[in-house]
């Protein structure tokens, strides 16, 4: 497998179109079926879920299996061995430390008219997480979805993910009781999505949906954005590394490979200015590769989305990460505070556990505007104005006038009327 490439060799441009086109979500090998399955669990509520439960997961349940409710939470974390309660417990105290900082007040404050003005900051009624759980299972991942929820102050916080045969893992239950999900739906993919957008007889139509998940699960996400909220199009996983002389080849790989093994659509990258470095790090990747448990996935992750580019300096490679604009970005150089002021410049499982800021990441180039899931995605800001009749008397003319430039007649009369 050869993973090596310079940048000034034709065949990189072909290496970094297919790098920049990661980011199309329109899907079209998967959207007619999602909007299918969408159409489907619209229509056909809770059964269409345990039909899809049967097909794609081969569970057969019946609706009240559906649900995993407080008390089964609680007992799974009571189940748990206490080492790993603790180890939950540690990383949703500092996610939860970490996301109180996001936290935004409401405001009041008074013009020189003494019209009364400002904003209200109010949690969304309900929120849907979404926790994949295909492959493997995430209670990271839960608790990076659920402790902001709760921090923001919503009222009602469902988790969804797929099921499985003999039920969930202990973990995922306990993380779940942790970070105070009320409720855990068992169903996962594009049919996830539907149930939590439309409702069902015993999945509630939401507010927000959040969380990460794969193609289907990413464009049922877009299909039903406008019904209800979503917090971004999150793709597959992906990490970049920019690397010079100082960086362990052993460490590069590693941290490449950690993201290789979430999935085979999952995108590993270094760029180096070191030809030997990147030769080491190939051998390292390589090596290492047949020592994972998940070796098979990681490995097709690699062959179709891993590269080692060899650049010819390292302002090169601070632009090809700003035009690739990956989900995690590392620096493992000398100086990474001179290149830029906001880095982990550290093993980036590190970040996806429990240093404190969000794992659920904008993916596909998004990154160049799109911001880490938070607090601020559970929340909705209302404009507050009260104003006297006195502050009426002198702004209501200006506000006909603008009412009039636009042929909006009544809305100058609604003001008129009141001053007159």
């Amino acid at each position: 497998m050869k993973l090596v490439v310079t940048s000034s060799e034709p065949r990189f441009a072909r290496v970094l179109k297919k790098l920049l086109a990661r980011g199309v979500t329109q899907d079209s090998s998967v959207e007619a079926a999602v909007r299918e399955i969408l159409d489907d669990v619209r229509g056909r509520g809770d059964r269409a879920l345990l039909d899809y439960n049967l097909r794609f997961d081969a569970v057969k349940m019946r609706a009240a299996d559906l649900v995993i409710g407080p008390e089964e939470m609680a007992a799974a974390a009571a189940r748990l061995p206490a080492r790993s309660r603790k180890v939950l417990r540690l990383a949703a105290r500092r996610i939860r430390d970490f996301h109180k900082h996001q936290v935004e007040k409401s405001f009041r404050y008074k013009d020189a008219l003494g019209v009364s003005l400002g904003q209200e900051i109010r949690a969304v009624e309900r929120a849907g997480l979404y926790v994949p759980g295909g492959e493997a299972f995430y209670p990271s991942t839960l608790l990076m979805n659920a402790v902001p929820a709760a921090v923001a102050g919503v009222d009602e916080i469902i988790a969804i993910t797929p099921p499985h045969e003999g039920g969930e893992p202990d973990a995922l239950l306990a993380a779940a009781h942790i970070a105070g999900v009320h409720k855990i739906i068992r169903v996962g993919g594009a049919q996830a999505i539907g149930a939590l957008a439309f409702g069902t007889g015993t999945v509630p139509k939401v507010d927000k949906i959040v969380g990460p998940g794969n193609r289907w699960v990413a464009t049922a996400k877009r299909l039903v954005s406008g019904i209800v909220s979503i917090d971004m199009v999150a793709g597959p996983s992906e990490v970049l590394v920019i690397a010079d002389t100082s960086a362990k080849a052993e460490h590069v790989a590693a941290d490449m490979l950690a993201q290789a093994e979430h999935g085979p659509d999952s995108t590993a990258v270094c760029l180096t200015t070191s030809r030997r470095l990147a030769e080491k790090i190939e051998k390292e990747v390589l090596a290492q590769l047949e020592e994972l448990p998940r070796a098979d996935l990681a490995r097709q992750s690699i062959r179709g989305h891993g590269v080692i580019v060899v650049t010819k300096s390292l302002k090169e490679s601070i632009a090809l990460a700003n035009q690739i604009a990956p989900e995690h970005l590392e620096l493992a150089v000398r100086d990474a505070e001179r290149l830029v002021s906001q880095i982990h410049y550290s093993p980036e499982a590190f970040g996806d556990y429990l240093a404190g800021p969000n794992h659920v990441l904008p993916t596909g180039g998004t990154a160049r505007f799109s911001s880490p899931l938070g607090v601020y995605d559970f929340t909705k800001r209302t404009g507050v104005i009260h104003a006297s009749r006195e502050a009426l008397r002198a702004l209501g003319d200006t506000v006909v006038e603008l009412a009039e430039m636009e042929g909006l007649t009544a809305h100058g009369a609604a003001v008129s009327r009141r001053i007159r």
